[in-house]
């Protein structure tokens, strides 16, 4: 019988892979057991991390308390009939797929599941992640909300969410990185043609952005862009929401 972990990871992908590195740095080692259906990812988390990979989903839910469910919303639906068997009312279940809703967790994997859903952003791979969540309706006792404190706090900062709420999140913290970054692109590329260097562009315009976080940017015509392309991602996030796993 393998020892139980805290926490079991499904997947460990671009977003996956951050959380799981913020977990074994805080939990330790010996309370992350993990899997990945690439066997070249697998052997890179392994390499990185020093943990070796579980010998597959239903292995990983049997490890773990705490089951972080990083798959892609595409595959979702497969995994939550394969490991449903497993999946006890004793587990914490962390999805972070977009657009899919708790009620749909609860009809793939059974309503006594305890979900919490949550939207993380990539700024999480260098532990500046913002993310929202939520909870279902059920009973969560204060130790395992302090240990999903302790795993959103790792990787960044976090707020608690009415799921109502969260295709608006995916919109200020999922989407909103691609503008920033297209933005530093945009400032680095203009001062280059006058001569500065790539390198320290990147830095200038890097710091700019990090240093006016807290400031409200007004400049004509930014801020109804932003809104609308606001909108534009809403409207998807509704979309995915819609569509059942």
């Amino acid at each position: 019988m393998d020892q139980m972990k805290l926490f079991g990871f499904i997947g460990a992908g671009n977003m996956g892979y951050p959380l799981m590195k913020a977990a074994v740095e805080v939990f330790g080692r010996e309370e992350v057991v993990y899997t990945d259906a690439s066997e070249q990812r697998r052997q890179f988390v392994t390499e990185e991390t020093k943990i070796s990979a579980a010998e597959n989903n239903i292995s990983v839910v049997k490890q773990c308390k705490i089951l972080v469910l990083a798959v892609k919303p595409q595959f979702f639906s497969a995994v939550m009939e394969e490991i449903k068997p497993y999946v006890t009312n004793e587990q914490v279940i962390i999805s972070i797929a977009a657009g899919i809703t708790i009620d749909t967790i609860k009809n793939g994997l059974g309503s006594l599941a305890r979900i919490v859903r949550a939207m993380p952003n990539t700024p999480a791979m260098v532990n500046q992640g913002m993310s929202g969540i939520c909870y279902s309706k059920d009973a969560f006792s204060k130790e395992e909300r302090d240990i999903v404190d302790k795993f959103f706090s790792s990787f960044g900062k976090y707020e608690v969410f009415d799921e109502q709420l969260m295709n608006a999140v995916v919109c200020a913290n999922g989407s909103s990185p691609a503008y920033v970054y297209m933005f530093i692109e945009a400032l680095a590329d203009s001062v280059v043609n006058y001569g500065i260097p790539r390198d320290k562009a990147y830095i200038l315009a890097a710091q700019t952005v990090l240093g006016s976080a807290a400031m409200v940017l007004e400049e004509y015509g930014f801020r109804n862009a932003i809104m609308k392309a606001t909108d534009a991602c809403y409207e998807k996030a509704a979309l995915m929401s819609n569509h059942k796993a």
